[in-house]
């Protein structure tokens, strides 16, 4: 797998690990290094009487290195790549030692045990036993749940910013024993709730309603709709099979890439990839997660238009999606590019998505014919109809937004829920790019 410069060092856990990474980049660094079309290896020399031997599995972009240091990965991994993207003459191809042999020989041996599980019959008595008794976890978790919101709510949520850390992270963990991750995540993000802002009281009720409509919810899932049990049990922390995903029909479209955002949970990166269906004038998310260091399955690149079919998860309110083929880049037409009427319209539409998927997380919208303007103070996002609403972004994103349009109308692309939004991206002279 070639990678570029700017690839690598993407992979590098924090801005110290790119610039040591940089510094290693050079011949006189390394006692000793090679190629061929499975590892790249090098011995590099440190502070103590032996090298480090740095190594990288190329079929997947894993490292692994002999040196103390925690991050993943560390310097000299990263040194030895971008010696090579940048040098790749000074490696010279041979077999591996046995020192690069041996590890890449264990990772085939677990991917392969992992193709032996997959293939291997499914025990269906066994499965269904597994999962009565995740239910049984999960409801007598929902249970607990919906009384500790109760105590809240009897107790008055202007106590809520006195609680301590513990208290929020106690309830949490008590769904992931309950195998409840969503409910989990869905606590924590109550906790999170900034109470130094004003109006927290609205924010907090928000997330505190909907936590407890999920739970209360899964407490009465079976006179639920079906199509809306998929909601509440994917809310929960119940996943769907990918692989049965696929085999349903999808959406072919031309597909735009509005904008990602990356967050690091632990060992794990969490990918949230923002499309935009041309044609079909849709939206999807698609989720990835990965090993932190590793590469995403997929690549999405913000502005890129992908050729693609995407198969929708279950819901009343279709979003999340997964990608059936693989991409390809596509040409965009942006000349029947369908953008929302104005504010009084997304109104209308937050109305509605609301009223089918209460508790949904935020999405994007296009907004044509808009203006930044100053108000109070602060600033906000005038429709062609002169309807206002505040914007949420940072300093930088404002001046770009100036920049570009000198107090001229955009076409922009946001994303929030009900009446909190941030910029995302923007066309300009027919062209889309990010902020």
């Amino acid at each position: 797998m070639k990678l570029t410069e700017d690839q690598i060092l993407a992979l590098a856990p924090d801005e110290a690990s790119k610039k040591a990474g940089r510094d290693l980049a050079v011949p006189a660094k390394w006692v000793s290094k090679g190629i061929n079309e499975l590892a790249l290896w090098g011995e590099c020399q440190g502070s103590g009487s032996k090298p480090y031997q740095t190594q990288v599995d190329l079929s997947s972009i894993a490292f692994k290195c002999s040196c103390p240091s925690r991050k993943f990965p560390c310097k000299h991994g990263l040194g030895l790549l971008l010696l090579h993207a940048r040098q790749p003459g000074t490696f010279a191809v041979a077999e591996s030692p046995a020192w690069v042999s041996d590890w890449i020989n264990k990772r085939s041996e677990k991917e392969e045990k992992k193709t032996e599980k997959v293939e291997k019959p499914v025990d269906e008595n066994a499965q269904a036993k597994r999962q009565q008794a995740r239910e049984q976890k999960v409801a007598a978790g929902v249970k607990e749940l919906l009384v500790w919101i109760k105590d809240i709510v009897r107790n008055g949520i202007l106590t809520a910013p006195e609680k301590g850390v513990a208290y929020w992270e106690n309830m949490s963990r008590r769904m992931v024993d309950s195998q409840a991750s969503g409910l989990s995540a869905m606590v924590k993000n109550l906790g999170a709730t900034n109470f130094w802002k004003e109006g927290w009281q609205s924010d907090f009720m928000d997330r505190l309603i909907s936590l407890y409509l999920v739970a209360e919810g899964y407490q009465n899932i079976t006179k639920l709709d079906p199509v809306l049990q998929e909601d509440i049990r994917s809310a929960v922390g119940f996943t769907v099979s990918q692989e049965e995903l696929k085999l349903k029909q999808g959406v072919q479209d031309s597909w735009l890439v509005l904008g990602k955002d990356i967050r690091e949970e632990g060992p794990l990166t969490i990918e949230q990839n923002w499309l935009y269906g041309t044609k079909a004038n849709r939206f999807a998310l698609i989720l990835q997660f990965y090993a932190r260091g590793q590469f995403p399955p997929l690549a999405f690149t913000p502005g890129l238009v992908l050729n693609a079919e995407l198969v929708y998860f279950p819901s009343v309110l279709p979003y999340r999606a997964i990608v059936k083929n693989q991409p390809a880049t596509a040409i965009a037409n942006w000349t029947d590019l369908h953008t929302s009427a104005g504010w009084e319209q997304v109104a209308v539409d937050e109305a509605g998505s609301n009223s089918r998927l209460p508790f949904r997380s935020e999405m994007p919208i296009i907004l044509g014919g808009t203006k930044l303007v100053s108000y109070q103070k602060q600033w906000w996002l005038q429709d062609k109809n002169g309807c206002l609403c505040k914007l949420e972004a940072d300093p930088k994103q404002i001046w770009k937004l100036l920049a570009v349009s000198g107090g001229e109308a955009l076409t922009l692309a946001l994303i929030g829920r009900e009446n909190t939004y941030r910029p995302i991206g923007l066309w300009h002279q027919n062209n889309y790019t990010t902020i």
